[in-house]
């Protein structure tokens, strides 16, 4: 089952899209988690003003200017940079407490760090950090691979990337092994039967009692807060004086949250992607169901136009009804993959979702749709494996562990039991008739996660912070473009920078408008102009 909440840059996601394509393309397997509406006018439902549930949640309160004397040695600490085995790259490991409420050296963390030092030419600005979102994702990975861009901001800064506490190379959370992984991907979240709510109840169980027997000291400490918190010891430690940020996804909420708790050590932040903190955990649940819907609409909408769409050339509406169908019938016969692992309903729908970040994707799409509804669900697998970041030895990354640690401890769960889940079904339903049923049960593995949540809904308003530019683009799957509305309403200096199109994101995917504003921003410190939108 696709985690609830799974908020990660374009850039990672196509990434390994790719890299499902290359395997496709070659024959392998990888391995030995909306109705359709009118397409005519597809910016219309994403367009909503900023006044959301949620506008009422008290705002974050900053944390004092003075470091704690219990604080100092961590941001004293001074780092041993060597080399990566990245060329250009340097890393290092900085200690960060446990629990911030009780630091001690006993039971410190050891963050991993890495570094691109500035190229030149030109005089050096500082220090540029970077995450991808996820929550879950490496900063480091993204560093590395596909950050930054373009050269001149390369030129003019360090670029800086930790991976959060929890995640990757920074203490991971550990949580199942890659065969119980496997079966947890296949579990089905559509439950006709109440034998079927059984299993995913009990699949949902057994994931949190992993985690919490192989990570449970540290469950309770990888909230978004406490990252924050790590952000600035990590910006002093650099020698920083304010913090200049880029971050993707929900890496744009790990970013907010740093200038709401340090508004005046917050320098140029730039929220690509944004999330609104002030919306409870099932109303941002809801929200990604329609935002699902609004990019399926668009990739069917152009679908349909093609002679060899596999879900029909009628429109996109019945392009939804088939793909429903197709669902239905994996539901009941999975697909042969040539592997062990069969194609079910769960894995075909998370390879449709991952295919809905990027639309450079949807080629792809298309022809591992027309595969499975010829019995062959090798394509389809594929872009799930990618998704789960799955590899082809049948390893998981961290990232769908660090993910719900991270949600479920950051917000009060979207439903405590199946029997919300039901009474929520017709609200999903009606966001997407296609994906409402999936992205409703899914939402409910948050109410069996061993730690309580310690965060709660708030607004975010960062008085004091210089400008801040938030980035929405209009048909954005995952982070719907009224979170990055909310979110710039509550920033006290916040700009909003439009991107009217598809896909997960804006920098650096092909806008020069997006790219121009954000790079003279970076650059010169000017944010772009009130409500520039681009094309």
């Amino acid at each position: 089952m696709p985690p609830s909440r799974l908020f990660r840059s374009t850039a990672t996601t196509a990434a390994a899209a790719a890299a499902a394509l290359a395997l496709l393309l070659s024959g392998c397997s990888s391995g030995t988690s909306p109705s359709p509406g009118s397409a005519a006018s597809p910016d219309r439902s994403t367009e909503a003003g900023a006044d959301r549930p949620g506008s009422a949640a008290a705002p974050l309160q900053p944390l004092p200017t003075a470091i704690p004397d219990n604080l100092r040695p961590y941001y004293d600490q001074k780092l041993s940079w060597h080399d990566c085995g990245v060329a250009g790259f340097q890393c290092a490991t900085m200690k960060a407490p446990l629990d911030y409420a009780k630091p001690s050296a006993a039971t410190d963390l050891k963050l991993a760090v890495a570094r691109k030092q500035a190229t030149g030419p030109g005089d050096r600005i500082g220090s540029l950090m970077v995450n991808p979102g996820g929550p879950g994702g490496s900063a480091i990975d993204y560093l590395q691979q596909y950050a930054p861009q373009p050269a001149a901001v390369r030129a003019r800064y360090d670029m800086v990337a930790m991976d959060p506490r929890g995640v990757a190379r920074s203490e991971p959370v550990e949580c199942l092994t890659d065969p119980q992984m496997d079966r947890f991907t296949q579990t089905d979240t559509t439950p006709d039967t109440p034998a079927e709510v059984s299993q995913l109840v009990a699949a949902d169980r057994n994931f949190a009692k992993g985690c919490e027997a192989r990570s449970g000291k540290l469950l309770p400490h990888v909230s978004t807060v406490e990252a924050a918190r790590d952000m600035d010891v990590l910006r002093a430690v650099l020698g920083d004086r304010k913090l200049t940020y880029m971050g993707a996804s929900y890496g744009t909420f790990l970013g907010a949250t740093y200038a709401g708790l340090y508004p005046t050590r917050a320098g140029r932040l730039v929220l690509d992607g944004a999330m609104n903190p002030s919306l409870d955990s099932r109303t941002i649940n809801l929200d990604q169901t329609a935002g699902f819907n609004t990019a399926f609409t668009a990739f069917a909408a152009e679908c349909v136009k093609k002679k060899d769409c596999p879900l029909g050339t009628k429109s996109a509406e019945d392009a939804g009804r088939q793909l429903s169908a197709l669902f239905k019938k994996l539901d009941a016969h999975p697909a042969e993959t040539g592997q062990e692992r069969k194609l079910t309903e769960s894995l075909a729908t998370t390879g449709v979702i991952a295919a809905m970040y990027d639309q450079g994707t949807w080629p792809l799409l298309r022809q591992s749709l027309a595969q499975a509804k010829a019995g062959d669900g090798r394509g389809l697998l594929a872009l799930s494996d990618s998704y789960y970041e799955r590899n082809s030895s049948g390893h998981y990354a961290n990232q769908m562990y660090a993910n719900p640690a991270v949600n479920c401890l950051d917000l009060p769960p979207a439903f405590t039991g199946p029997d919300q889940v039901r009474a929520a079904l017709p609200a999903f339903r009606k966001a997407s008739p296609v994906f409402g049923d999936n992205f409703a049960w899914s939402a409910l593995s948050c109410a069996y996660w061993p730690v309580k949540s310690s965060g709660q809904t708030h607004r975010i308003e960062a008085k004091g912070a210089a400008p801040i530019v938030v980035v929405g683009t209009t048909r954005d799957p995952a982070t719907p473009y009224t979170w990055a509305k909310g979110l710039s309403a509550q920033l006290s200096s916040a700009t909003l920078l439009t991107y009217v199109g598809d896909g997960h994101t804006a920098y650096g995917r092909g806008s020069d408008c997006v790219d121009t504003a954000i790079n003279t921003y970076l650059l010169e410190g000017t944010p772009p102009a009130k409500n520039k939108r681009c094309t």
